[in-house]
């Protein structure tokens, strides 16, 4: 944005697209023009972020993958991809299991790699770039020192980020121009420095460094420039040194040491005096002739102040500071600072307002994101720049949206993970729990589980399984879920949230085998590694059990419940489903016939496993043997019916007798009406058309000595005794036409 406020349109200037092509395409030729806030040759606006280039040396990093992967379809690589990262969330849930260290960014980096990147040369953000920025975000790749804030902490590790990409940009300039560079046998941190500034400022005669006859005009004193791209590269002991051997920084020395040692915490005292300091060189203006001296003196000042004030107006009275969009945002992460609270009073220092994430935040999300992307041309910098500046949640969300061919929905699912594993999306980055934290987690935990359920669209349900682990773990504070350590409403939401998606994959095709193993109560499976607690493996099964009855999944139901040792209750789910089928076959419908004999056979497996399992209490076992009972008496209902279809009326009628609820024996109808109120539910379903066969097979029966009248004055007199009178109106008929 420009000091009108207006949007500055997106564009590289002609010179500097030439110095990229120029570097890319012929590494040993000189760049045409000096870098980095050199006066007239640096073009670069700080004041529009997204008229900013990212640093051409990093597109050699990618160039070997790059080759690589040309050859193949971007199909084959999202498959290659998914495959890839769904062996780290496998290996990382068995390193929570087992509580060893697992550092998940710098894996799913290894993983990424290992594929070979990004199919396109022609982009200067890769996501290998972003998994790199992670790992020192999440402080893999450096774990922070002392006792800094998780966001500063964040903020540093962003920071060193960009020092290593720009120490490997340095390097490839001094390997690829070593005549200028003169780096010689030297290895020293500071001498790889000293060599990129003689390319760099070669148009500006003999250094400092270089200066052998004093007596000669005074070579450029490049001490800020030292200790600018000391810091730049993340050489922090180097720039101390030159500092402190200066007689140009004798001042600015142990201010510099002080932002050192406290990452960037300095105190009130020296915060205000640098930006006293620094305000009286805004006054002096740019001396001609020095201007690149006084931008890298004014830059380092700001820098440490950490002056909200210092920042803006540098930014506003200075256009041209940095080349690429890396160097911008690498001095707005050194220049943050981050308050102890989230108060306006904690934003400043003795009334000095402090430039804080807060800032950096709404100044780059001023401008539109193709601003950053080149209209879509290169994708992953505005992700890359969200996260560079901590808003990691809007970098997923854009990830999500992105239409692309290149799967990076599933790089923003897996970046989820590896954010939730940290704890970073229950806590924030400011590591304590916030309004509408919740929302954010809920919305990720919900993007897991929903990847996770493409796995089970394929009928991979042991990959589902390990991201709906992961799921689980994100709603219950990430790592720190499964050792226990989260609050105890985490705890509630990630066990709650664990059995739902358990028993989400009981309920599928394979899921009994997958969690309990091929027979037995679940030592086998897979159920055992994320509830290793019996009776929470009883509740989960139990409760998958019901749903499933719920659902009319009634073999599933069984199963589980037979796995569980819950006989009596798989026996009366077995007994309902046989006496709906004895009905259908009563009705005259085929499929009936065909459910009855694997019903037989499951009722028969339930009590043959019962008897092997020997365990239950006294009352269990009454329970249970109520259920055989009625298992066998409709075994003997659907015998009758048999023998009754086929014409075979004796033999019918004998089956009937063994039912003892019924009044075909010597015992009264009114005992008999009784004993019917006492009849499992399954069997009472039965009665009504078992009676109206038996008066079918009464009235085709000859009665020779009276007794089939007997039988029908007892059926006639049990059917007018039960209440109540709810049994179906052509039953009644049909008693009154017998008699």
């Amino acid at each position: 944005m420009n000091a009108s406020g207006g949007l500055i349109p997106f564009f590289i200037l002609d010179d500097w697209q030439k110095q990229k092509r120029d570097f890319l395409n012929n590494l040993s030729r000189l760049p045409p023009t000096p870098a980095y806030g050199m006066g007239k040759t640096s073009t670069i606006k700080a004041s529009s972020p997204q008229d900013l280039s990212l640093v051409p040396g990093t597109r050699r990093i990618q160039e070997t993958h790059t080759q690589e992967t040309l050859a193949l379809g971007p199909q084959n690589m999202v498959e290659k991809k998914r495959a890839a990262y769904a062996d780290v969330v496998s290996r990382l849930n068995s390193a929570r299991e087992r509580s060893l260290p697992f550092q998940v960014a710098t894996a799913f980096n290894e993983a990424f790699s290992g594929i070979a990147g990004d199919p396109s040369s022609s982009k200067s953000v890769n996501m290998g770039k972003i998994w790199h920025l992670l790992q020192f975000l999440l402080g893999e790749a450096t774990p922070p020192k002392g006792t800094l804030s998780r966001k500063m902490a964040m903020v540093i590790g962003a920071r060193q980020h960009l020092e290593v990409g720009h120490e490997k940009y340095m390097l490839d300039i001094i390997q690829s121009h070593p005549a200028q560079a003169a780096l010689g046998g030297s290895t020293g941190n500071l001498q790889r420095v000293r060599a990129f500034l003689r390319v760099r400022l070669r148009d500006y005669g003999i250094l400092d460094f270089d200066a052998t006859e004093m007596h000669r005009q005074p070579p450029m004193d490049t001490t800020w420039h030292q200790i600018y791209f000391c810091l730049r590269s993340g050489y922090y002991d180097e720039a101390r040194s030159v500092a402190q051997t200066s007689r140009a920084t004798r001042t600015f020395a142990s201010q510099l040491v002080e932002w050192i040692t406290t990452g960037g915490m300095v105190s009130s005292a020296t915060a205000a005096a640098v930006a006293e300091e620094s305000e009286r060189m805004g006054r002096l203006g740019d001396r001609a002739g020095r201007s690149g001296y006084d931008k890298k003196k004014m830059l380092l000042y700001a820098l440490v102040s950490g002056s909200r004030h210092q920042v803006e107006r540098l930014l506003r009275d200075i256009p041209v500071l940095f080349n690429t969009i890396e160097d911008f945002m690498w001095f707005m992460l050194a220049t943050v600072r981050v308050p102890e609270s989230d108060s306006l009073l904690a934003s400043t220092q003795e009334g000095l307002p402090l430039y804080t994430v807060e800032d950096l935040q709404a100044y780059l999300v001023k401008f539109d994101p193709t601003y950053y992307t080149k209209s879509g041309k290169d994708p992953l910098v505005y992700p890359y720049i969200l996260a560079l500046s901590l808003q990691l949640h809007a970098a997923i969300a854009y990830l999500m949206k992105e239409p692309n061919n290149e799967g990076y929905q599933i790089d923003a699912v897996h970046i989820s993970i590896a954010l939730a594993d940290h704890g970073i999306l229950s806590e924030g980055i400011s590591g304590v729990h916030k309004p509408g934290i919740m929302d954010t987690v809920g919305e990720i935990t919900s993007t897991i589980r929903h990847y996770g359920l493409s796995f089970i669209r394929q009928g991979n349900l042991a990959v589902a399984l390990e991201y709906y682990v992961q799921a689980a773990a994100a709603i219950g504070g990430g790592a720190v879920s499964w050792s226990g350590h989260s609050s105890a409403d985490q705890q509630r939401q990630r066990n709650m949230m664990l059995k739902q998606l358990l028993t989400e994959i009981l309920m599928r095709d394979g899921g009994i085998a997958l969690l309990l193993g091929p027979v037995g109560t679940g030592s086998e499976g897979a159920l055992k590694r994320y509830l290793p607690d019996r009776q929470s493996q009883h509740n989960v099964l139990l409760d998958a059990a019901r749903q499933c009855q719920d659902s009319g999944l009634y073999d599933k139901a069984v199963e589980l419940l037979k796995r569980i040792e819950a006989f009596t209750l798989a026996l009366d789910t077995v007994n309902q489903r046989l006496s709906e089928a004895i009905s259908l076959v009563v009705s005259g419908h085929v499929d009936g016939e065909m459910k009855i004999a694997g019903l037989i056979q499951s009722g028969t497996d339930i009590l043959e496993a019962s008897r092997h399992s020997g365990a239950g209490s006294s009352s269990g076992r009454e329970q249970l043997a109520e259920q055989q009972l009625a298992f066998r008496q409709l075994e003997t209902i659907l015998s009758f019916h048999r023998f009754a279809r086929t014409g075979r009326y004796h033999d019918a009628l004998r089956e009937l007798s063994k039912l003892s609820f019924l009044p075909l024996t010597t015992q009264s109808p009114d005992r008999a009406t009784t004993a019917l109120q006492n009849v499992s539910p399954a069997v009472q379903a039965c009665v009504p058309d078992l009676l109206k066969a038996a008066i079918t097979c009464l009235n085709s029966t000859p009665d020779t000595d009276g007794t089939i009248r007997l039988l029908k004055n007892k059926i006639a007199n049990f059917v007018a005794n039960t209440l109540p009178r709810n049994w179906p109106h052509d039953l009644y008929e049909q008693v009154a036409r017998m008699l």
